[in-house]
């Protein structure tokens, strides 16, 4: 097992890694809306904290060395479901070869963010 850092995802806030590398797969940790630079919670709404998740996890696969595109399950954790869909317009954005995903509402995420993903990639 191999564990993943990068300094252009947010570090984590917690005893955990932001990915570990194991079997040809990449097991990425929960991602929120944190500006890697500032480690705080990027502003606006569900789109636009959406977004800010998949550039992480975008930038966490890289340093593993795989992208988005590897992508083979997800799991996303939302606030409110009245989110869902303006969630999936900017998800469908980055996940455009459309991974196994489940999505539930959950409350409260960390820092009280509108949302959270987790990814499973293969290298």
């Amino acid at each position: 097992m191999q564990t993943i850092h990068t300094e252009n995802a947010p570090a984590a806030i917690g005893p955990y890694s932001q990915a570990v590398k194991a079997g040809g797969l990449v097991f990425t940790s929960g991602q929120i809306a944190l500006d890697p630079a500032t480690g705080a919670v990027v502003q606006g709404g569900i789109r636009e904290q959406t977004a800010r998740i998949c550039e992480n996890l975008k930038a966490v696969l890289a340093a593993a060395g795989t992208t988005l595109d590897n992508a083979v399950k997800t799991t996303c954790f939302l606030a409110d479901m009245n989110d869902f869909a303006a969630f999936n317009e900017v998800y469908g954005q980055y996940f455009t070869k459309k991974p196994a995903r489940s999505c539930v509402a959950v409350k409260p995420l960390p820092k009280n963010v509108l949302a959270e993903v987790e990814v499973v990639a293969t290298l």
